[in-house]
């Protein structure tokens, strides 16, 4: 098992570039970084982590221009989307900013995208949330033609241009790896139809996590598909979970770092670096 950072990164905590310098020289494989455009003041939409929403969700950083300065300071990290909110985003911009940090980090990137939670958040940007997943399908389709076609064009419900010149192209080809976030049954199908990987969300219980790994291996089965590797949020930084996750499929563990100061988020790296030395020891 792989592992990984995460970190909502903001002005008021440690740096994009230092969170990936510390990401490498503790031995982590890769760093995420998640995305809200903002967070509309009157909100009805629950917290999916329950209580109040925390406010780093308030002052997030621009997921693209954190993760390129963190591919810059590094040679080695992977660094992603966890998860890039492409319900809320043109998809020819979005393609384009794609390809430049593939480029930008010498083909290190793994685009986790997602159709988001935040209904007011998406209304804002003129997404009704009622048909957000059909949206994320065809903003993910039109994307895999700009990255991939000389002269791409697409022609759907609601993705809709002519032929269009875009440059660059993503150093890994066709594209970089997608990874497609969600729990349901048609987040599944998500994945098998259109992703290379799996991220289930935070909340999935780590009871219910061996069935649902099942069942997306089955469903790639059924399509032709070998297996598709799994990313999860390690939300019980434990040993003994650690250990449940690897058993019930998962390729990836993701620790989230509280957003803090730089000495603080320093020394709680340090402290999981010698959990997943453990684990693999173990």
């Amino acid at each position: 098992m792989k592992f990984g950072l995460a970190i909502f990164p903001t002005a008021e905590t440690i740096q994009p570039a230092a969170i990936g310098r510390l990401a490498e020289e503790h031995g982590f494989e890769s760093v995420w970084f998640p995305e809200h455009t903002h967070i509309p003041v009157s909100r009805e939409t629950p917290y999916p982590g329950g209580g109040d929403l925390p406010d780093e969700y308030r002052r997030i950083y621009d997921p693209f221009v954190a993760l390129a300065a963190a591919a810059t300071a590094t040679e080695k990290l992977l660094v992603g989307t966890g998860i890039c909110l492409i319900v809320e985003r043109d998809p020819i911009t979005t393609a384009k900013e794609v390809a430049t940090l593939d480029r930008i980090s010498d083909g290190r990137f793994l685009f986790g995208v997602g159709a988001g939670w935040n209904r007011e958040e998406m209304a804002n940007h003129g997404t009704d949330p009622r048909r957000r997943f059909g949206l994320m399908r065809e903003r993910l389709e039109a994307m895999m033609r700009i990255w991939s076609e000389e002269e791409a064009s697409f022609h759907g419900e609601h993705v809709d241009f002519e032929p269009i010149w875009s440059w660059p192209k993503p150093v890994q080809r066709p594209h970089p790896p997608i990874l497609v976030g969600g729990n349901s049954d048609g987040a599944l199908d998500r994945v098998v139809d259109l992703a290379d990987e799996w991220i289930p969300n935070p909340e999935t219980r780590l009871s219910e996590l061996p069935a649902r790994i099942g069942d997306l291996q089955n469903r790639a089965a059924t399509a032709g598909r070998d297996r598709i590797p799994v990313t999860f949020y390690a939300v019980k930084p434990e040993a003994e979970a650690l250990r449940r996750y690897s058993d019930a499929g998962v390729d990836r563990a993701v620790f989230y770092l509280p957003s803090g100061p730089a000495d603080q988020v320093a020394e709680y790296v340090a402290h999981l670096a010698g959990l997943a030395a453990e684990h693999r020891d173990g």
